[in-house]
């Protein structure tokens, strides 16, 4: 996977991530997962893989430089 394609994914990922917690913290309503543990769960383990992609991706790029 290439670097930039890396670093997208996790910062998509990581808002995802974002959405999916206040879902299930229920923050964020008008949804079947709103108020739902498991999304409150789900979500910040989506949000820090994308971290972990984006920040490999960081580092391979100034590897590279």
């Amino acid at each position: 996977m290439s670097d930039v394609v890396r670093i997208l994914v996790g910062v998509l990922l990581v808002v995802v991530g974002g959405i999916w917690f206040g879902q299930g913290m229920g923050w964020i309503g008008g949804s079947g997962m709103s108020g739902e543990t498991l999304w409150a769960v789900v979500g910040p383990v989506v949000a820090l893989v994308g971290v972990w992609l984006a920040v490999t991706g960081l580092r391979a790029r100034r590897t590279k430089a």
